[in-house]
């Protein structure tokens, strides 16, 4: 019997975790089927659940996207068995989290059963009908499980009475604005299938209308055309949505968050939808999908949350009021992206695009770049606050924040951070190139999840390991003028990485109290100032030693040589001073200068690469 409860409670404890885990699955399984839909291999792999009569990778792209997809849809199955079986015969409220999750495991079931149909009856000349209904089940898969997911995470942190029957509650104009967005876009995403699934995707290549002065005269063009009046009337929907969703649910960071990263991520898709107008590169059409799919998980996750919350009008009507008579609004919204942190990061993006180029780029790929760079090292900077919020509390040279000091809410703070992050990334693939857009995105991943979730408050190299996340910019310029990344651009990664903990160092010396109050194991607070300045000094002395040792990898002649030394000798000194020195006064010092040198010796190496 012991034994039994706890496995129950093993099981139980997890299963959000476990249900989060089939979710992501599912997801993939969307992704890759839509691939398979929109490149028309699904004939690739004519038998099933094998490919070609074998378990490993074939060859040939067309059939390892069946491959593939056939893998992420037998492992979602025991995935989400787990997760049924974590809420078998558990208190009442979990069995809530239990119904969605076995009627998702019963339209798995059929999703499988129409998957292998696909397979095996590929030329039955119902195809188009069953990949779409495929389709529609497999959206719905994917929303029970996250409406299950949503429920599990809300009763962790609101525990709700076994005696108590909970329902879903959607009596606010914004809740049911919520639920007719989703409905809008499950329709239109459906009417995007039709169009993939009937080859009419050419039909139109102008937009957002085929002909502005003749009525479509062919079936094809038809399709295209209502697919497109759908898409006008989910434009509206999601900008009332946008627009409510600031305006009433400013206290809710899960509502708030998720309408706006849904809203942001259908006209991500409706631009990516124009670009597939004029071409059809395999990436666009694969991110065309995970977009799509991403802002269904959004809106579903929306739905479920406003739903789960039940506010009423009179709730929202307390957000809506809290807004009138604020000042300094747009203010607040630009000091959450740390707008001098983000110049500087600028000026090495900028450096990176003429040193990789040899040459001025077009005008529209710089500001488009410096753009998004702005948007991704902005929204991470949002989000870093957000998630530092309680912690900024505690310190001095952070409590006058927007969060922390109150003038904005910890859910716009999130909301703001993710959808700058969102737009960064899809101006980038729009605008710039894919490689690009990569970089920056795993640049705003590396700050917020690996240095500010994990690094930050867990060990003393956090600013070392971290570094990485501010050595990126200058590979996505890099990057945007030229396309691709080789050898010496990563030499301009490792000069910002290795400028980076005596940076910020000099800041802890400076600020050492107030991240011993907040718990952050910076180098001063754990090892003490006197290592904290020797380690200053030794990393300065191997960054200026690896600045020297450029020109003998193709970055920099002797003008960049002479600058270096010169810009190198200063840095030394005020490195020196720390160390023998001390006190807040040079450390401070040292944290000014080091933000100059970083500037100037990408300045000088530009230059150098002009001349």
């Amino acid at each position: 019997m012991n034994q039994r409860k706890t496995l129950s409670t093993i099981l139980s404890n997890n299963v959000r975790y476990v249900a989060l885990v089939a979710a992501i699955l599912i997801f993939l399984v969307i992704l890759l089927g839509g691939m398979v839909r929109v490149t028309g291999s699904g004939g690739a792999c004519p038998d099933w659940p094998t490919c070609l009569g074998q378990w490993t990778p074939p060859s040939g792209n067309s059939a390892l996207i069946n491959y593939l997809h056939r893998v992420a849809t037998i492992l979602v199955v025991p995935t989400l068995l787990f997760a049924v079986v974590a809420t078998w015969r558990q208190s009442r409220t979990e069995r809530w989290i239990g119904f969605p999750l076995y009627s998702a495991l019963a339209l798995l079931v059929g999703q499988i059963a129409l998957g292998a149909i696909l397979s095996l009856n590929y030329a039955t000349g119902f195809d188009q009908l069953i990949s779409i209904l495929h389709l529609a089940l497999s959206l719905a898969t994917l929303g029970l499980v996250l409406i299950a997911i949503v429920i599990a995470f809300y009763q962790t942190h609101n525990p709700i009475n076994e005696n108590v029957s909970r329902r879903m509650v959607f009596r606010s104009p914004f809740a049911q604005l919520s639920v007719l967005a989703l409905i809008t876009v499950f329709i239109l995403l459906i009417s995007g299938a039709v169009v993939a699934a009937s080859g009419t995707r050419t039909a139109c290549s102008a937009w957002a209308v085929c002909n502005p002065f003749e009525a479509p005269d062919n079936p094809a063009v038809w399709i295209n055309f209502i697919h497109r009046g759908i898409v006008g009337l989910a434009s509206v929907v999601m900008l009332a949505l946008l627009i409510k969703s600031w305006q009433t649910q400013r206290s809710q960071p899960v509502i708030l968050v998720s309408a706006t990263a849904g809203v942001i991520l259908f006209f991500a898709q409706a631009l990516l939808g124009i670009k597939l107008t004029v071409g059809f590169p395999t990436y666009l059409l694969g991110l065309h999908e995970a977009t799509a799919v991403a802002m269904w998980a959004a809106l579903v996750v929306l739905v479920s949350g406003v739903g789960v919350a039940g506010r009423s009008v009179a709730d929202e009507a307390l957000d809506r009021a809290s807004i009138i008579g604020r000042r300094g609004l747009w203010r607040d919204f630009l000091m959450l992206t740390k707008p001098i942190v983000v110049a500087l990061l600028l000026v090495t993006t900028f450096a990176g695009m003429v040193i990789g180029a040899r040459a001025w780029p077009p005008i529209n790929v710089i500001l488009w770049t410096l753009l998004g760079g702005f948007m991704a090292a902005g929204g991470s900077g949002a989000i870093n606050q957000y998630i530092d919020r309680f912690d900024d509390i505690k310190m001095q040279r952070t409590q006058k924040r927007p969060i922390p000091s109150g003038r904005l809410t910890p859910a716009e703070g999130l909301a703001f951070g993710v959808a700058l992050a969102l737009v960064s990334f899809f101006l980038m693939v729009a605008f710039v190139n894919l490689l690009a857009a990569l970089l920056s995105l795993a640049g705003i991943i590396y700050y917020v999840l690996i240095y500010s979730i994990f690094l930050k408050k867990t060990t003393v190299q956090n600013i070392v390991i971290g570094g990485g996340a501010g050595a990126i910019p200058p590979l996505v310029g890099w990057a945007a003028a030229t396309g691709s990344l080789n050898i010496p651009s990563l030499f301009l990664f490792a000069v910002v990485f290795m400028w980076t903990p005596p940076h910020f160092w000099a800041l802890a010396l400076v600020r050492r109290k107030d991240y011993a109050r907040a718990g952050v194991p910076m180098l001063p607070v754990v090892r003490g100032e006197k290592e904290t300045r020797w380690q200053i000094f030794l990393y300065t002395l191997e960054l200026v030693g690896l600045t020297l040792l450029l020109p003998l990898f193709g970055l920099g002649g002797s003008i960049y040589l002479i600058g270096a030394g010169l810009l190198g000798a200063w840095l030394l000194y005020a490195a020196w001073k720390v160390w023998r020195q001390g006190g807040n006064k040079v450390a401070w010092k040292m944290y000014r200068y080091s933000s100059m040198y970083l500037a100037f010796i990408f300045l000088v190496l530009m230059i150098d690469r002009l001349i």
